[in-house]
C-alpha cells in the first residue's frame, strides 16, 4: 500500500482550505472575545472516563481509545470539547458567577456523521455557566447564529426543541431505564411503529403524547398550538412550551426561518432543557448544534447551570462559495539593502512578498503572485505581471 495515502474520511486541507478555515477561526474567537468570551484549549487527549460522561453509547462509539503506557490507564481522543469545558468550569476556573468560555480545536470521530464528512472535524463553540433563565439560552442561540452570519452561512434554519416535555412523559410514565432507552431510541429515528409498539402498554394519555411527538415538527405556531392540544397539561411541559414560543419569536429577525420539533432528543442523556439546531438550505446535516445542560458538570462534582453551542468549521467552509485567494507580489533574489527593506515595508502593510530563490520564469506562477518588484530610475517598484 502507498504510504501517501490517508485513511478513510481523512483529509489533507491544502493551502486554499487552510488560510480560509484559519480566517474563519480568527473571526469567530474575535466575536466572542468582543462578547465576553474566554478562550481556553484543553487537551487532544485525556483518561476516557473524563470524556465517556454523557452516558450516550454513541459518543462511547465514535470515540477513539488507547492504553497509556505511563499508568496503564485507558486513554481517550476527545470527540466533543464540551465534557472538557464542563471540567475546567468546575475544578480549574470554580467560579461563583457566570463563566463564559470558547474554544477551536480538533476532534476525532471513529466514524463520519455523514456521508461527506471528514472524521477530523475543526469544532469551535461556546459555552455559558451559571445562569440557568432564558436569558443565557437567547444569548447564546444569537450569539451562534451571529457566527454563521459572520462567517458567510446564508440561509439558516433554526430548529428548536426541549427534552424536558420527553422528560415530563417518562417521569409520569414511571417506566423502567431500559424502556425509557427503547423508547428514545424509537423517537430519535422516528421509527412510528416501533414507537407504537413500545408505547401500547403505557395509560392512553402517555401513549398518545408520545406518539404526537413525531409529529410536531414544523412551523413554530402551529405546532406549538398543536403540542399544546395534544400533550398532557403538565407544568415541565407548560413551562417548556412557553420557553420554546418565547425564545423563537425572538430569534426569527435573525434567521430565514425557525421551526420547532419535540422529537428532536439529540443529545438526551446530558441535555436537561431547550435544544437547537442550526441548517443550512439544501443540506441535511446540521451545520450548528447546542443546548442547555445543567447537570453535565455534575460527574465532576459541580453541577452548573451551562448552555452552549458548537459547530465544526471544515464543514461550514464547504458551505461557502470559492474564495479567491489575494495574490502575492515576487521579489528577486539579491542581496540588496533597499530591496529588503522595501520586502520589509510591504509585509508590514499587509501584503505577501514571496522571494524567487529559483528565478525560473516557467515555474514563476507557482509562487501565486500577480505582481513584482523591479527596480527603476534607482527605486524598488510594485508592478503588475
Amino acid at each position: 500500500m502507498q504510504n501517501w495515502l490517508l485513511p478513510e474520511y481523512v483529509d489533507d486541507m491544502l493551502p486554499d482550505e487552510a488560510w480560509g478555515i484559519e480566517r474563519m477561526r480568527a473571526q469567530f474567537l474575535e466575536l466572542m472575545r468582543k462578547s465576553g468570551y474566554q478562550l481556553v484549549a484543553p487537551p487532544l487527549l485525556e483518561y476516557a472516563e473524563s470524556l465517556l460522561i454523557d452516558g450516550s453509547a454513541d459518543m462511547d462509539l465514535r470515540t477513539f481509545k488507547l492504553v497509556d503506557q505511563l499508568s496503564g490507564r485507558t486513554l481517550a481522543l476527545r470527540a466533543d470539547i464540551t465534557p472538557q469545558v464542563a471540567r475546567i468550569d468546575a475544578h480549574l476556573l470554580n467560579r461563583q458567577g457566570v463563566t463564559r468560555l470558547c474554544y477551536a480545536g480538533s476532534v476525532l470521530h471513529t466514524q463520519p456523521i455523514g456521508l461527506t464528512r471528514t472524521r477530523e472535524l475543526l469544532q469551535i463553540g461556546a459555552e455559558l455557566y451559571g445562569h440557568g433563565g432564558l436569558e443565557s439560552d437567547q444569548e447564546i442561540q444569537q450569539l451562534m447564529l451571529q457566527s454563521l452570519a459572520l462567517l458567510g452561512v446564508k440561509d439558516v434554519h433554526l430548529d428548536l426543541g426541549h427534552v424536558g416535555v420527553f422528560r415530563a412523559l417518562i417521569s409520569h410514565a414511571k417506566i423502567s431505564k431500559e424502556l425509557e432507552n427503547e423508547l428514545f431510541a424509537a423517537l430519535q429515528s422516528k421509527d412510528s411503529a416501533s414507537l407504537q409498539t413500545l408505547a401500547q402498554p403505557l395509560e392512553a394519555t402517555l401513549r398518545n403524547a408520545l406518539l404526537a411527538l413525531p409529529i410536531l415538527y414544523g412551523n413554530c405556531d402551529y405546532v406549538l398550538a398543536k403540542a399544546r392540544k395534544m400533550l398532557p397539561d403538565y407544568a415541565e411541559i407548560r413551562s417548556a412550551l412557553e420557553d420554546l414560543q418565547n425564545i423563537s419569536s425572538k430569534l426569527q429577525p435573525l434567521v430565514s426561518s425557525v421551526g420547532i420539533d419535540l422529537a428532536d432528543l439529540r443529545g438526551y442523556h446530558y441535555h436537561s432543557g431547550m435544544v437547537f439546531a442550526a441548517y443550512h438550505a439544501g443540506s441535511h446535516d446540521a451545520i450548528a448544534l447546542g443546548g442547555r445542560y445543567d447537570d453535565l458538570g455534575k460527574c465532576f462534582g459541580r453541577a452548573r447551570a451551562a448552555t452552549g453551542f458548537s459547530m465544526d468549521l471544515r464543514q461550514l467552509y464547504r458551505l461557502l462559495p470559492p474564495q479567491t485567494a489575494r495574490l502575492g507580489i515576487c521579489a528577486p533574489r539579491l542581496d540588496d539593502a533597499a530591496l529588503f527593506d522595501k520586502i520589509t515595508q510591504l509585509r508590514a502593510s499587509g501584503e505577501a512578498v514571496v522571494v524567487d530563490l529559483l528565478g525560473d520564469a516557467k515555474l514563476r506562477k507557482e509562487l501565486q503572485c500577480d505582481r513584482e518588484l523591479v527596480l527603476r530610475d534607482g527605486v524598488w517598484q510594485v508592478v503588475a505581471l
